[in-house]
């Protein structure tokens, strides 16, 4: 199966939660929107989930960021998971990017 899409999903999973963590700015959209970013960043990440685990990719990045879309509501403990997150789904994201350039090297 074609890995680009749970790749791309985690770039953007990973730019939102990064976002989302700037301090202030985070807050300020959450709190603005009614909470509802928080339950779009949980459907984004449960949709890169299901995405990772079909194309046998690392999924840790995408259950940082369940669990952070369920606690981020307290404030700085937010912030603090969403910055954490973002660098771990850009990681993982980075990390296949490298893996599928080593598979197109070795055809």
């Amino acid at each position: 199966m074609n890995r680009n899409l749970s790749k791309t999903l985690k770039w953007i999973s990973g730019g939102y939660e990064a976002l989302l963590g700037i301090p202030f700015v985070g807050g300020t959209i959450v709190l603005s929107f009614a909470w509802t970013p928080l339950a779009l960043a949980l459907a984004l990440h449960i949709v890169t989930l299901i995405f990772a685990s079909k194309e046998g990719t690392a999924k840790h990045g995408s259950v940082m960021g369940i669990i952070t879309s369920c606690i981020a509501w307290i404030p700085f403990v937010g912030m603090i998971m969403h910055i954490i997150t973002a660098i771990l789904l850009m990681v993982d994201a980075y990390k296949q990017e490298d893996l599928d350039d080593q598979v197109v090297d070795t055809q």
